[in-house]
C-alpha cells in the first residue's frame, strides 16, 4: 500500500467511533460533524421522560375534571417546565461533549433516575397546589439535586478537559450550582403558597438565564451540533405526541365501556388519532436544522420557546384525558369545558409554532396568517358544534381538522413560500 492510502487508513480508523466505553478526554465535539445523529443512549433517556410527562398529565386530567383550573393550570405549567428543564439541560450538553465513554453513560443513568423520582413527586405537588396550603415539592426538588449532580460532574469533567471552553463550562457550574441550592431552600423553608410562587418564579428566570450567560462569553459558547439538537427536539416532540395517543386510547375505552363499538368510538378513535398526526405533521414542516446550522445565535430563541410546543402537546394528552372522564359520566364540568381542555392547547400549539418559524426565519409571510386564522376558525367550530348538541366525538373530529388546514395549505402552496424563505435566509 502506498503512503498516502496508508495515512487514509489512518485517518478513515480514527473517524470510527471506538468500540469500547473506557474512559476518554471529553474535549467537545465538532459542530459540523457530518451525519451526526441521535444516539441509542439518548433515546434510552428520553424514555424516562414519556412517565414523566404521563404523570403530568394524568395530574392535571384528575383537577380539570373535577373544575379546579388555577392549580390545575398552574401545576401542569410548573411540571412541563421542570420536565423540560431537566431534557434541555441534558440533551444541549450532550450534542456537545457526548464522548460514549463509560463516566458520561453512568452519569447518563444517574440523570434519568433523577427524572424518574422527579415523576414520582408530581402527584404529592398537584395535590398541595390543589390543597392551597403549601406547595409540597420535596420529591420533585429531590429528583432534580441526582440530576443536578450528574450535570455538574459532566460539565466540571468539560472544564478539566477542553481548555478552550473552561471559562463556559464553569460558567454553567456557577449557575446550575447557585439555582440548585435555591430549589433546596424551597423544600426546607415552609413558605405559604404565594411566596413560594414567586421564589419559583425566581429561580426559574435564574434558570433560563444561566446557558445565556454561559453561551455568550468571550470563549464563543459549547461546541453543540444544529442539525443533531433539532433531531433532537423532534424526537421529544414524537415522545410527547405519545401523550395525545394514549389520551385517545383512554377516551376511546371509555366510549366502549358505556356503548360498546359504535359510530362515536369510530369518531374518537379517528378524530384523536388524525388530531396527533396532524400536529405531527404541521411540526416537521420547520427546517430548524437548516437555519441553526447557519444561524446559531437563534438557537436560544426557538429552543426556549418550544417549552410552549411540549406544554401544548402534552396539555392535548391531558385534555383527552377529561374527555375519557366526561364520556364516562364522572366528569365535574360539562362537554363544553372539557372539550376546551383540547381545544386551548391546540390553539396554543399553534400559536408557538407560527411564532417559532417567524423568529427562525426571521421573516413575516402574510399567507401564514391565512393558515393560522384557518386553524383557529376550524377550533371556534369544533366548540361552537358541541355547544349545539354535537357529540364529543364529532367535536374532537372537527379539532383534528386544524392542523390540516396548515397542512393542505403548506403541500399545495406553502412550501414553495417555505423554500423562497429558506433561500432568502441562506443567501441562496
Amino acid at each position: 500500500m502506498s503512503e498516502s492510502g496508508t495515512q487514509g487508513a489512518h485517518v478513515e480508523a480514527s473517524a470510527r467511533p471506538p468500540l469500547d466505553h473506557r474512559m476518554r478526554r471529553m474535549v467537545g465535539r465538532d459542530p459540523d460533524e457530518p451525519h451526526r445523529t441521535a444516539t441509542p443512549l439518548e433515546l434510552l433517556f428520553d424514555l424516562t421522560f414519556v412517565v414523566a410527562f404521563s404523570q403530568a398529565g394524568a395530574q392535571t386530567a384528575h383537577l380539570l375534571e373535577i373544575g379546579h383550573w388555577g392549580p390545575a393550570i398552574g401545576g401542569f405549567a410548573f411540571a412541563v417546565f421542570a420536565i423540560w428543564w431537566a431534557w434541555i439541560n441534558y440533551s444541549w450538553l450532550a450534542s456537545a461533549y457526548d464522548n460514549d465513554d463509560i463516566f458520561f453513560r453512568v452519569a447518563t443513568m444517574v440523570e434519568m433516575l433523577g427524572v424518574l423520582v422527579l415523576a414520582l413527586g408530581l402527584p404529592t405537588l398537584f395535590h398541595s397546589l390543589d390543597e392551597g396550603e403549601h406547595v409540597d415539592n420535596g420529591v420533585v426538588v429531590a429528583g432534580y439535586v441526582v440530576m443536578r449532580v450528574a450535570t455538574i460532574a459532566l460539565w466540571l469533567r468539560a472544564a478539566k478537559h477542553d481548555p478552550a471552553r473552561r471559562r463556559t463550562a464553569l460558567t454553567y457550574v456557577l449557575f446550575v450550582s447557585v439555582t440548585q441550592v435555591g430549589w433546596i431552600v424551597v423544600i426546607f423553608v415552609n413558605l405559604p403558597v404565594a411566596p413560594t410562587i414567586g421564589f419559583t418564579l425566581l429561580l426559574i428566570a435564574m434558570e433560563l438565564v444561566g446557558p445565556y450567560v454561559a453561551e455568550h462569553g468571550r470563549e464563543g459558547g459549547t461546541p453543540w451540533h444544529a442539525h443533531h439538537i433539532a433531531e433532537r427536539y423532534g424526537l421529544l416532540v414524537i415522545i410527547t405526541l405519545g401523550e395525545i395517543i394514549l389520551g385517545t386510547i383512554l377516551a376511546i375505552s371509555a366510549v366502549i365501556d358505556e356503548q360498546d363499538w359504535s359510530v362515536e368510538a369510530v369518531l374518537v378513535a379517528f378524530g384523536g388519532t388524525a388530531l396527533a398526526f396532524g400536529l405531527w405533521w404541521v411540526y416537521f414542516t420547520m427546517p430548524s436544522g437548516k437555519v441553526l446550522a447557519r444561524y446559531r445565535p437563534r438557537g436560544f430563541v426557538w429552543g426556549y420557546l418550544h417549552y410552549f410546543i411540549f406544554f401544548a402537546l402534552a396539555g392535548t394528552g391531558a385534555g383527552l384525558h377529561v374527555a375519557a372522564y366526561e364520556i364516562e359520566g364522572v366528569a365535574h364540568i360539562g362537554i363544553v369545558q372539557a372539550l376546551l381542555t383540547v381545544v386551548v392547547p391546540v390553539g396554543i400549539f399553534m400559536v408557538a409554532l407560527f411564532t417559532i418559524y417567524s423568529l427562525l426565519l426571521r421573516q413575516f409571510d402574510p399567507f401564514h396568517i391565512w393558515l393560522f386564522i384557518g386553524s383557529v376558525v376550524v377550533l371556534v367550530l369544533a366548540v361552537a358544534a358541541v355547544a349545539a348538541g354535537a357529540t364529543f366525538g364529532v367535536g374532537i373530529l372537527i379539532t383534528a381538522a386544524s392542523p390540516f388546514v396548515v397542512v393542505v395549505g403548506y403541500e399545495t402552496v406553502g412550501h414553495r413560500h417555505q423554500a423562497a424563505a429558506l433561500e432568502r435566509a441562506l443567501g441562496g
